[in-house]
Protein backbone atom coordinates (compact mmCIF):
# COMPACT_ATOMS: atom_id res chain seq x y z
CA UNK A 1 0.00 0.00 0.00
CA UNK A 2 1.20 3.67 -0.56
CA UNK A 3 2.41 5.28 2.95
CA UNK A 4 -0.05 7.63 4.15
CA UNK A 5 1.50 11.89 3.87
CA UNK A 6 3.32 12.37 6.87
CA UNK A 7 4.14 8.90 7.66
CA UNK A 8 2.37 6.53 9.68
CA UNK A 9 -0.17 4.00 9.49
CA UNK A 10 -0.47 2.41 5.62
CA UNK A 11 -2.65 4.22 3.62
CA UNK A 12 -5.72 2.37 2.17
CA UNK A 13 -5.51 0.34 -1.12
CA UNK A 14 -9.80 1.36 -1.97
CA UNK A 15 -10.95 4.61 -2.60
CA UNK A 16 -14.57 5.33 -3.10
CA UNK A 17 -15.69 8.91 -4.32
CA UNK A 18 -19.18 9.90 -3.39
CA UNK A 19 -21.15 12.70 -5.04
CA UNK A 20 -24.50 14.02 -6.13
CA UNK A 21 -23.54 13.36 -9.86
CA UNK A 22 -23.35 15.86 -12.30
CA UNK A 23 -20.29 17.22 -10.77
CA UNK A 24 -17.29 15.54 -13.10
CA UNK A 25 -17.60 12.11 -11.78
CA UNK A 26 -16.83 10.63 -15.04
CA UNK A 27 -14.05 12.62 -16.03
CA UNK A 28 -12.73 11.74 -12.41
CA UNK A 29 -12.81 8.14 -12.49
CA UNK A 30 -11.16 7.94 -16.78
CA UNK A 31 -8.26 9.77 -15.09
CA UNK A 32 -8.17 7.46 -12.40
CA UNK A 33 -8.16 4.73 -14.56
CA UNK A 34 -5.01 5.77 -16.39
CA UNK A 35 -3.22 5.98 -12.97
CA UNK A 36 -0.04 3.43 -12.98
CA UNK A 37 -1.23 0.24 -10.50
CA UNK A 38 -4.35 1.56 -10.43
CA UNK A 39 -7.99 0.47 -11.66
CA UNK A 40 -11.11 2.51 -11.65
CA UNK A 41 -14.60 2.36 -12.31
CA UNK A 42 -17.63 4.87 -13.38
CA UNK A 43 -20.77 3.31 -11.24
CA UNK A 44 -19.08 -0.45 -12.29
CA UNK A 45 -21.26 -2.53 -9.60
CA UNK A 46 -24.41 -0.91 -10.06
CA UNK A 47 -26.84 -3.81 -10.71
CA UNK A 48 -25.59 -5.88 -7.99
CA UNK A 49 -27.36 -7.20 -5.12
CA UNK A 50 -25.87 -8.40 -2.07
CA UNK A 51 -22.42 -8.39 -0.56
CA UNK A 52 -20.87 -8.53 -4.52
CA UNK A 53 -22.37 -4.81 -4.99
CA UNK A 54 -19.41 -3.44 -2.92
CA UNK A 55 -16.72 -5.89 -3.74
CA UNK A 56 -13.96 -4.16 -5.13
CA UNK A 57 -10.98 -5.57 -5.50
CA UNK A 58 -7.45 -3.64 -3.96
CA UNK A 59 -6.06 -0.61 -5.27
CA UNK A 60 -9.38 0.62 -7.11
CA UNK A 61 -10.72 3.76 -7.36
CA UNK A 62 -14.84 3.73 -7.39
CA UNK A 63 -16.87 6.74 -8.28
CA UNK A 64 -20.39 6.08 -7.99
CA UNK A 65 -22.97 8.78 -6.79
CA UNK A 66 -25.66 5.79 -6.13
CA UNK A 67 -23.30 4.81 -2.99
CA UNK A 68 -25.02 7.99 -1.52
CA UNK A 69 -27.70 5.38 -1.07
CA UNK A 70 -25.78 2.59 0.28
CA UNK A 71 -24.09 4.33 2.98
CA UNK A 72 -24.75 1.94 6.05
CA UNK A 73 -23.37 -0.90 3.78
CA UNK A 74 -20.58 0.89 2.91
CA UNK A 75 -19.75 1.59 6.63
CA UNK A 76 -20.36 -1.93 7.65
CA UNK A 77 -18.36 -3.37 4.34
CA UNK A 78 -15.02 -0.74 4.41
CA UNK A 79 -15.71 1.33 7.09
CA UNK A 80 -12.43 3.11 8.17
CA UNK A 81 -10.13 -0.17 6.28
CA UNK A 82 -11.15 2.29 2.62
CA UNK A 83 -10.48 6.35 1.80
CA UNK A 84 -13.47 8.30 0.65
CA UNK A 85 -13.57 11.43 -1.92
CA UNK A 86 -16.02 13.82 -1.20
CA UNK A 87 -17.00 15.47 -5.00
CA UNK A 88 -18.69 18.54 -5.18
CA UNK A 89 -19.84 20.81 -7.82
CA UNK A 90 -21.88 24.45 -6.88
CA UNK A 91 -24.90 23.18 -5.77
CA UNK A 92 -27.05 25.42 -7.68
CA UNK A 93 -25.26 24.28 -10.98
CA UNK A 94 -25.99 20.66 -10.03
CA UNK A 95 -29.67 21.36 -10.02
CA UNK A 96 -29.70 23.34 -12.63
CA UNK A 97 -27.26 19.97 -14.94
CA UNK A 98 -30.19 17.84 -13.61
CA UNK A 99 -32.90 19.81 -14.40
CA UNK A 100 -32.03 19.52 -17.65
CA UNK A 101 -32.06 15.87 -17.74
CA UNK A 102 -35.28 15.27 -15.24
CA UNK A 103 -36.69 12.89 -17.32
CA UNK A 104 -34.20 10.23 -16.61
CA UNK A 105 -31.70 8.37 -14.24
CA UNK A 106 -31.10 8.94 -10.48
CA UNK A 107 -32.80 11.86 -10.17
CA UNK A 108 -36.66 11.11 -12.43
CA UNK A 109 -36.39 8.60 -9.37
CA UNK A 110 -36.09 10.85 -6.51
CA UNK A 111 -38.86 13.04 -7.69
CA UNK A 112 -41.18 10.28 -8.33
CA UNK A 113 -40.46 7.68 -5.94
CA UNK A 114 -38.60 9.37 -2.75
CA UNK A 115 -40.72 12.73 -3.25
CA UNK A 116 -43.89 10.19 -3.33
CA UNK A 117 -47.03 11.33 -5.57
CA UNK A 118 -45.63 14.57 -5.62
CA UNK A 119 -47.40 15.59 -9.32
CA UNK A 120 -50.89 14.71 -7.60
CA UNK A 121 -50.07 17.15 -4.07
CA UNK A 122 -47.65 19.55 -5.66
CA UNK A 123 -48.48 19.79 -9.27
CA UNK A 124 -47.04 23.66 -8.89
CA UNK A 125 -43.66 22.85 -7.53
CA UNK A 126 -41.07 23.97 -9.79
CA UNK A 127 -39.15 21.70 -10.80
CA UNK A 128 -35.96 22.93 -10.28
CA UNK A 129 -36.83 22.94 -6.39
CA UNK A 130 -37.30 19.20 -6.47
CA UNK A 131 -33.69 18.87 -8.02
CA UNK A 132 -31.85 21.28 -5.42
CA UNK A 133 -33.93 19.21 -2.98
CA UNK A 134 -31.81 15.90 -4.12
CA UNK A 135 -28.48 18.03 -4.51
CA UNK A 136 -29.27 18.61 -0.78
CA UNK A 137 -29.81 15.42 0.76
CA UNK A 138 -27.59 13.66 -1.24
CA UNK A 139 -24.80 16.20 0.26
CA UNK A 140 -26.03 16.01 3.82
CA UNK A 141 -26.19 12.10 3.81
CA UNK A 142 -22.44 12.19 2.65
CA UNK A 143 -21.06 15.11 4.69
CA UNK A 144 -22.78 12.95 7.87
CA UNK A 145 -21.58 9.69 6.63
CA UNK A 146 -17.79 10.97 6.46
CA UNK A 147 -17.50 12.89 9.45
CA UNK A 148 -15.39 11.23 12.19
CA UNK A 149 -13.25 8.86 8.99
CA UNK A 150 -9.72 9.04 9.25
CA UNK A 151 -9.27 9.12 5.08
CA UNK A 152 -10.90 12.03 3.79
CA UNK A 153 -10.20 14.34 0.72
CA UNK A 154 -12.46 17.04 -0.55
CA UNK A 155 -12.08 17.76 -4.52
CA UNK A 156 -14.35 20.13 -6.57
CA UNK A 157 -15.31 20.12 -9.79
CA UNK A 158 -14.22 23.86 -10.36
CA UNK A 159 -10.79 22.91 -9.34
CA UNK A 160 -10.64 19.27 -10.13
CA UNK A 161 -7.38 19.67 -12.32
CA UNK A 162 -5.34 21.52 -8.98
CA UNK A 163 -7.44 18.38 -6.74
CA UNK A 164 -6.43 15.63 -9.01
CA UNK A 165 -2.51 16.80 -8.54
CA UNK A 166 -3.59 16.61 -4.63
CA UNK A 167 -5.33 13.44 -5.33
CA UNK A 168 -2.80 11.84 -6.90
CA UNK A 169 0.05 12.62 -3.92
CA UNK A 170 -2.67 11.55 -1.70
CA UNK A 171 -3.01 8.14 -2.52
CA UNK A 172 0.54 7.49 -3.40
CA UNK A 173 -0.15 7.50 -6.90
CA UNK A 174 3.37 7.03 -9.14
CA UNK A 175 4.74 6.31 -12.58
CA UNK A 176 3.72 7.95 -15.58
CA UNK A 177 1.22 11.00 -14.48
CA UNK A 178 1.02 12.45 -17.47
CA UNK A 179 -2.27 10.46 -19.11
CA UNK A 180 -4.65 10.93 -16.13
CA UNK A 181 -3.51 14.62 -15.89
CA UNK A 182 -4.69 15.11 -19.43
CA UNK A 183 -7.82 13.04 -19.03
CA UNK A 184 -8.79 14.94 -15.63
CA UNK A 185 -8.62 17.94 -18.04
CA UNK A 186 -10.85 16.64 -20.83
CA UNK A 187 -14.42 17.21 -20.53
CA UNK A 188 -16.69 14.49 -19.63
CA UNK A 189 -20.76 13.84 -20.12
CA UNK A 190 -21.48 17.68 -19.87
CA UNK A 191 -25.16 18.22 -20.35
CA UNK A 192 -25.74 20.76 -22.89
CA UNK A 193 -27.71 23.86 -21.72
CA UNK A 194 -27.46 23.11 -17.94
CA UNK A 195 -26.64 26.93 -17.11
CA UNK A 196 -29.74 28.16 -18.41
CA UNK A 197 -31.48 30.24 -16.12
CA UNK A 198 -33.66 28.53 -13.22
CA UNK A 199 -36.68 29.90 -14.73
CA UNK A 200 -36.54 28.49 -17.89
CA UNK A 201 -35.30 25.24 -16.12
CA UNK A 202 -38.39 25.01 -13.66
CA UNK A 203 -41.12 23.10 -16.23
CA UNK A 204 -41.65 20.26 -15.43
CA UNK A 205 -41.30 17.30 -17.99
CA UNK A 206 -44.45 17.24 -19.71
CA UNK A 207 -44.50 13.33 -19.94
CA UNK A 208 -43.86 11.51 -16.95
CA UNK A 209 -45.51 8.21 -15.75
CA UNK A 210 -48.75 8.78 -13.65
CA UNK A 211 -48.23 8.24 -9.93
Amino acid sequence: MPALPGGGMSFPANVFVLCTGRCGSMTLARACAALPGWTAGHESRTWRTGADRLSYPPRHVEVDNRLSWLLGRLERSWGDSAAYVHLTRDPEAVAQSFAARARQGIVRAYRMDILARSRRRAPDRPLIEECRDYVDTVTANIEAFLAGKRHVLPMRLETLAEDFDVFTGWIGAGGDLAPARAAIRAVTNATAGAARPAAAAARRPSKERPE
